[in-house]
């Protein structure tokens, strides 16, 4: 029973995509560390890191057909390890903690919205986004707000570089994530703009976004 349970937490993990989702609520505990001491830095943290899961599961739930056709087992829900009923159950549990950690904690009501309608974006991609040639939007908004959110929540200005620069790293992510399974998702009627503009290009836009990133932050920071 315990091995049982072991296996559906890690299946959880696994389809929460846990290595971005690490990734962007570790980059959010530093930034928001810049604001807050260590307190609550790890509240606005741990906001950012419920968020992430609720748009990792709903990408494997609403994936899952796709997933099945192309199969992919290295995905929980195609491996049998989860299903879709724990998804389901796990997504209802979590969203409302995203939504109360994110406008009550220490972001405030005008900062923790902003992160709210990120993770809103987020989830939009899943639904609706991923197949049109605004694929990128939701992850420039996401991304741009993650900083923001927080200069807005202390009455800070929201610099150039905040915004922007998360913006252009945030779609050189989506870019560089698409890459992978591009071919499949010609297959199946993703057309994205990453899909439309082909692998080669993609890979030379993604390039181009984080220089143009790097290059927003370093001289604001200059």
């Amino acid at each position: 029973m315990a091995l049982t349970f072991g296996k559906r937490l890690n299946g959880l993990r696994k389809a929460s995509h846990f290595g971005p989702t690490l990734l962007v609520t570790t980059i959010s505990f530093f930034f928001a560390r810049n604001y807050w001491w260590e307190g609550p830095a790890t509240v606005i943290a741990l906001g950012v890191f419920l968020g992430q899961l609720v748009v990792g599961w709903s990408n494997d739930l609403i994936d899952y057909e796709d997933d099945l056709r192309h199969h992919r087992t290295n995905k929980p829900l195609v491996a049998g390890v989860i299903t879709e009923s724990l998804l389901k159950k796990s997504i209802f549990i979590v969203l409302p903690l995203a939504i109360a950690f994110n406008l009550f904690g220490p972001l405030g009501f005008i900062g923790g919205s902003l992160s709210v309608f990120a993770i809103g974006c987020a989830v939009a991609y899943n639904f609706c986004f991923k197949f049109t040639v605004f694929s990128p939007l939701p992850f420039a908004i996401a991304f741009g707000a993650l900083p923001s959110c927080m200069a807005l929540s202390k009455s800070q200005p929201v610099h150039l570089w905040m915004w922007l620069g998360g913006a252009l790293f945030g779609t050189a992510a989506h870019f560089i994530n698409v890459i992978k399974d591009m071919d499949e998702d010609h297959q199946s009627g993703i057309n994205g703009l990453p899909q439309r503009l082909g692998k080669k290009n993609s890979i030379l836009a993604a390039m181009s976004l984080i220089a143009l990133a790097l290059i927003t932050i370093g001289v604001e920071l200059l």
